[in-house]
């Protein structure tokens, strides 16, 4: 997604200015082609060096330096940009932005591009929540730029609090999104189950399943890059949130059935990826049940079938499914979906190596209710994602739903 597209990185003064250098590195890897332009305070911390070696491009630190006389520094940079993303953001940067003060390089180009421009704010907690910065952030949001808040912790002039710049892989998923063409599923809102769920016994014992979650979060991932407004609802994992996608939290099947509910008819499409317990115990204990030498029998009781009963109440929802089996996948693919009123399934063999649950690959095959069939050797979660959302939006399309 970032592949030959030119991302002006634009570092101010400021201690995570060595950050920085790792999001560069990560931006360049990707395939951007990154120029670095450095405030003079930056320079303190980091040298221009560095960024060079790293970007493999000039790094601009002055205005008045003109490389090339047949343009103008600031000017052909801020016009070959597709994305500004300034980080770190300090105080002083942040409010010469917002009151449209151009008094070095850095400033001057954002007041000349045209792209789309990525803060990424970093300073002092105490700085951070002064009136003043706090004004010049919402300024900056009314003028259209986009923030990736600070992190909380601890910082480095000692205090503890929210102000650590963001990390260099949530600044490029920000750009990722930023630069995500733009598709079908763009304001569309997509809910997204993913993970397991646990249904207790007592409080230390559970019934659970393998699912590590991640199937469903490179599902909402990818569909936020693609523009949507996604919700993810997901059972106990140990992933982290893609930035950008709005969480609901739960841990039981009758957790996830409510919140699903609760949200089902405000959205156009719902990825149905959690691995959602078929049955839990009828009795749970409040109180830990001691062990002995006696055997126990657990009575266990369905669960409500989320998926079947979003398929009961559908209307104008694209509605998805998962089918993990160990055998004669078509037929209880198709049957699923037919029994469902599903309009895409995707299936996978979990016996099947580079499949199934907790890996970072997966082999599926995805039937959609209009009989399209496409099949998928092994490959990463991502790029699976990538492919049932293709079929989302090409369904979509032909149905007249999306």
């Amino acid at each position: 997604m970032l592949s030959n597209k030119t991302i002006v990185v634009g570092v101010s003064g400021g201690i995570a200015a060595f950050k920085a250098a790792a999001l560069v590195s990560k931006l360049t890897q990707a395939g951007a082609n990154v120029h670095v332009v450095m405030t003079e305070a930056a320079t303190k911390f980091v040298t221009p060096l560095t960024f060079q070696a790293l970007a493999r491009n000039p790094v601009y630190t002055d205005t008045f330096t003109e490389p090339d006389p047949t343009k103008i520094a600031h000017i052909d940079t801020a016009d070959q940009a597709d994305l500004v993303l300034i980080a770190p953001a300090s105080a002083n940067s942040l409010a010469k932005l917002a009151h449209g003060i151009a008094d070095n390089m850095l400033t001057t180009l954002v007041l000349a591009t045209q792209a789309p421009v990525i803060l990424a704010p970093t300073m002092n907690v105490n700085m951070y929540e002064h009136p003043s910065v706090q004004k010049n952030l919402k300024t900056l949001e009314e003028y259209g730029y986009r923030l990736v808040e600070p992190g909380a912790g601890f910082l480095a002039c000692g205090w503890i609090g929210k102000g650590r710049m963001a990390e260099p892989e949530e600044l490029v998923e920000a750009a990722e999104a930023t630069l995500a063409e733009k598709t079908s599923l763009v304001g569309k809102r997509v809910l997204v189950t993913a993970g397991p769920t646990r249904e207790p016994i007592d409080p230390v014992r559970y019934f659970t399943n393998y699912s590590s979650g991640k199937m469903g979060y490179a599902l909402a991932r990818e569909a936020m890059l693609r523009g949507a407004n996604v919700t993810l609802v997901t059972g106990p994992t140990a992933l982290s949130v893609p930035p950008g996608v709005d969480v609901i939290d739960v841990v039981t099947s009758q957790e996830m059935y409510e919140a699903v509910t609760t949200l089902y008819e405000h959205v156009d499409v719902v990825v149905k990826a959690a691995a959602v317990a078929d049955y839990r115990p009828v009795k749970t204990y409040e109180q830990k049940r001691k062990k002995n030498q006696e055997s126990w029998s657990v009575e266990l009781e369905a669960t409500t079938d989320i998926l079947q009963m979003l398929g009961r109440t559908k209307q104008k929802q694209v509605l998805v499914g998962f089918a993990a089996e160990s055998e004669d996948l078509k037929r209880y693919a198709l049957d699923k979906m037919e029994r469902k009123s599903l309009d895409l399934i995707v299936a996978n063999d979990i016996t099947a190596a580079g499949a199934g649950f907790d890996g970072d690959t997966n082999i599926v095959s995805i039937f959609t209710r209009d009989g399209r069939h496409e099949e998928h050797s092994e490959k990463s979660k991502t790029e699976v994602a990538s492919h049932v959302l293709d079929a989302i939006e090409a369904y979509g399309k032909r149905s007249g739903h999306l």
